[in-house]
């Protein structure tokens, strides 16, 4: 058998499957050290039970549409509401009925590390993805409300397939004739919706570092063009650039215009 410090490396650091006859062995071992592998791969296991069930609740949604007949289910999420620069950005994913991956949540949830790794494993075992984007002068246009609508629609249509159903965060969109699936807090909800945020957020938080190196002094790198204190004081002392959103009130500040008096929309969270 393994001393005690390959067992650990193999079953507890590695994470591998550990053989009946291997955790026989160190039930029957009397050191403290065998105790504590065991106990450490029966924490995994436990952890990793709970994960499958949570799994299996975010995939609840899909479960029955696909019972129903859909062959081909969209997820599709859209981030980058409630920032002051840079466009709203939405995905549209597809994953092969049955995909599961630990870890996938709403993408609030996540650190950049996890995010980033889900996201190359989502967009590589899609059967199809798809971006949309709305740039900050749409925004200003439109609204940013019917902003993410049409973000989201973008992304839709971007598919290579039409999707045969679509599964959306909470919303509708009248304008997208395909049956779809509003769920409230969608990203947490269904793991689809979940899937098409993180490659959405992903997406957008690339491109904000590239506008960072565009647009020096900002700091968009970091806060990704949100509200906060140092970007609002960057625009004071630097002005306002072309990716800003001239309808939101810090932007208009800057500007020397008085803000609207109606705020616009942005989802809790964002």
């Amino acid at each position: 058998m393994e001393s005690l410090a390959e067992l650990r490396q193999r079953y507890v650091v590695d994470e591998r499957p550990m053989p009946a006859e291997v955790q026989r062995a160190l039930e029957g071992d009397p050191r403290a050290g065998a105790r504590q592998i065991l106990a450490a791969v029966a924490r995994r296991r436990k952890k990793n039970r709970a994960e499958g069930q949570r799994l299996r609740r975010m995939l609840r949604h899909e479960r029955a549409l696909y019972a129903s007949g859909v062959r081909l289910l969209a997820g599709v999420d859209e981030v980058g509401m409630s920032p002051l620069a840079g466009p709203v950005v939405s995905a549209a994913v597809i994953l092969p009925r049955g995909f599961r991956l630990k870890g996938v949540d709403d993408s609030k949830k996540l650190d950049r590390a996890t995010r980033e790794r889900l996201a190359e494993v989502i967009r590589r075992e899609a059967i199809a993805y798809a971006i949309g984007s709305v740039s900050p002068e749409e925004i200003d246009r439109i609204n940013i409300y019917h902003a993410g609508l049409l973000s989201m629609r973008r992304a839709i249509e971007g598919l290579p397939e039409a999707p045969d159903h679509v599964l959306i965060d909470a919303r509708r969109l009248e304008q997208v004739p395909i049956p779809q699936t509003p769920i409230i807090h969608g990203d947490a909800e269904s793991f689809t919706i979940a899937a098409a945020s993180i490659v959405a957020k992903v997406h957008r938080d690339a491109l904000m570092a590239e506008l960072d190196a565009r647009y020096p002094g900002y700091g968009l790198a970091r806060h990704k063009g949100y509200p906060v204190r140092e970007h609002q004081d960057a625009l004071m002392r630097l002005g306002v650039t072309p990716i800003h959103r001239r309808s939101f009130a810090p932007v208009r500040r800057a500007l020397g215009v008085e803000p609207e008096q109606i705020e616009l929309f942005a989802p809790a969270g964002e």
